[in-house]
């Protein structure tokens, strides 16, 4: 059994943030009902068309769904959404800021109805505050909590590759509702969640803020380089590969002047005693360590490294991740259904004893739409007249 058999979650999610927490409780056995716009749908499933014709958006974060297509705007939404809710255990929503009020979908209207509900908003900074109606983009909020201005080279800020943000406020989303169940469990209480993209992504910006509130100035940006590390980042090797490598403290620098750079006074330069001496002192450094790597191949870098014990790593592109050694090695893909044939995916990372993560089919749009209303009660010639109608 599943940790979430028998959780019954409703979303009226969007994009990434609240997909993909709730693909996270799906992946945990709840069943997840994902409310979609009639006749487009979620906006994610047309950002790209890159897996077999699917959007690799949201292929990644919405599997083991069922769709179920509903104008919520429309009156005899109302309905259907009072009955879901009924059902439900858990309701997620990560529409525009006051949207899930205005449809009467709010926490207060809810929990009013179903008290033992736990209702999870997810926005970008929250239902108060001067930013409460902004409206609010994963790199708009890479932005505003600064992510932003140490990420990138000295001269060109740089965002993230992927949606941190996004993904960020989505799992504190996820562990917050894990919370809200085990304390139902225990007191029969309800919860109300309010989550933001603009705390959860700050939460991760831990280091750089309080580095720069009692430090008095912000990390530097310092591309693949670590911002208060020395050496920790990217070197060139004679053969034109990049090694990137990381020296923790005293003990690894002095194994990585002797069996890496061949010169063991090095560890022994005052320059580069101490950690704060080596950052202070990183150019020199840096060069010493380029003169050492010109003469070798990578591969020559990364013997030498592990035979230090320096942790290190090659740069993969994105099919060399793919096709990663590791992921064949720990069996870390799985077929899964789509409406144009199976695709590999990888695994979720709980790797919990016992447990065999739920990772079923990715749902066409509206796939699921009649057998839900049906399993409400709806009779068929009902189904037909509320299609008719436009309100599915």
């Amino acid at each position: 059994m599943r940790p979430l058999e028998g959780v019954t979650v409703v979303a009226l999610e969007q994009v990434i943030a609240g997909p993909f927490a709730t693909r996270q409780l799906a992946d945990l056995g709840a069943r997840v009902i994902k409310i979609e716009r009639p006749g487009t749908g979620d906006a994610a499933r047309s950002y790209d068309h890159t897996v077999k014709g699917l959007s690799s958006h949201f292929v990644w974060t919405n599997r083991s769904k069922e769709s179920l297509t509903l104008d919520v705007k429309h009156a005899s939404a109302k309905r259907i959404l009072e009955q879901l809710i009924d059902k439900a255990d858990v309701f997620v929503q990560n529409l525009a800021p006051g949207a899930a009020d205005r449809l009467g979908l709010g926490a207060e209207a809810l929990r009013k109805r179903k008290p033992a509900l736990i209702w999870c908003g997810i926005s970008g900074y929250g239902p108060n505050g001067p930013y409460a109606d902004k409206k609010a983009y994963d790199l708009l909020v890479q932005c505003e909590t600064g992510a932003l201005s140490v990420t990138g080279t000295p001269d060109t800020p740089s965002k993230a590759g992927i949606p941190v943000a996004d993904i960020a406020a989505g799992m504190y989303a996820f562990s917050s509702i894990l919370a809200a169940l085990l304390r139902r469990e225990r007191t029969g209480e309800g919860s109300t969640l309010d989550i933001t993209m603009f705390e959860a992504l700050g939460e991760w910006m831990g280091f750089p803020a309080y580095f720069t509130a009692y430090g008095g100035n912000a990390p530097p940006r310092s591309g693949a380089h670590h911002a208060t590390i020395a050496p920790y980042g990217p070197f060139r090797a004679g053969d034109g590969g990049s090694v990137f490598l990381s020296v923790q403290n005293e003990r690894e620098f002095a194994r990585f002047c002797e069996t890496v750079l061949k010169d063991r006074s090095l560890g022994k330069d005052p320059r580069f005693a101490t950690g704060p001496q080596r950052l202070i002192n990183r150019p020199a450094l840096h060069a010493k360590i380029e003169r050492v790597f010109s003469q070798l191949t990578a591969g020559q870098v990364i013997e030498r490294l592990d035979a230090a014990d320096i942790a290190n790593a090659r740069l993969n592109d994105m099919h060399e991740f793919w096709d990663h050694p590791q992921i064949a090695a720990r069996q870390r893909k799985a077929k899964v259904g789509t409406s144009v044939g199976d695709i590999d995916m990888l695994k979720p990372p709980f790797n919990l004893s016992g447990l065999e993560p739920k990772m079923e089919q990715i749902p066409a749009l509206g796939q699921h739409t009649r057998p839900l209303l049906s399993e409400l009660g709806y009779a068929e010639n009902e189904i037909e007249k509320l299609a008719r109608a436009g309100v599915i």
